[in-house]
């Protein structure tokens, strides 16, 4: 670890600010096609546990759903610190572990599908449309946490990640590409978040 990386571990772990309880990382499938993608995202990990965070969310952005299967059956054999879920397009059962991965799971049909549920739900007479509220709708999403930090490597776009949950996540882009990415990366994006003053809407 280099002199830089070691200033800016003193930095964030000596501040008074907080840090991100849960952290989400979102990548493509092309990162995770190149050479120690998952080496890497093995690392963030560590980095993510290490610096406070209590659940790591990672959502890969998929063009080709034929990759689905693949990237689950590499994911299986990541070595992870803590237990790991995966949710793919079909999958409707909430994630429920520290680290949270969903591929090609896009949040408008999170949302979509969240929505459809309570409708189900509605016409059958076991919920009163005035008794649907965030928690009604967070209770049907498949992955119901809130975000923190959003960081989003090699382009400043969400590729329609988590929209309801990451209203008010704090967004952090860096032109660094997935096989770039390095602790430092990491740590400069904990320490611009320190130096936020966050809303939450407000």
């Amino acid at each position: 670890m280099g002199l830089y990386d070691r200033y800016l571990a003193l930095r964030i772990r000596y501040s008074d600010a907080a840090l991100p309880e849960t952290v989400a990382v979102i990548v493509t499938e092309r990162d995770l096609l190149e050479a120690d993608a998952y080496e890497t995202l093995e690392d963030c990990f560590e980095w993510a546990f290490a610096f406070g965070a209590e659940r790591v969310v990672v959502y890969v952005s998929v063009l080709d759903s034929e990759v689905v299967d693949t990237i689950r059956r590499e994911l299986a054999d990541v070595d992870a610190p803590r237990e790991l879920a995966v949710r793919g397009p079909g999958d409707d059962e909430q994630a429920d572990a520290p680290i949270q991965v969903g591929i090609g799971l896009g949040g408008k049909h999170e949302f979509a599908a969240a929505v459809q549920g309570l409708a189900e739900e509605v016409e059958a007479g076991e919920l009163a449309p005035e008794d649907i509220d965030e928690a009604a709708i967070e209770g049907e999403l498949v992955f119901p946490v809130q975000p923190d930090l959003v960081i989003k490597t090699g382009a400043e776009r969400l590729s329609d990640f988590m929209i309801w949950q990451s209203v008010y996540s704090e967004l952090y882009f860096t032109d660094v590409n997935w096989r770039d990415f390095r602790r430092r990366d990491y740590l400069r994006a904990l320490r611009d978040y320190q130096n936020r003053q966050r809303r939450f809407g407000r």
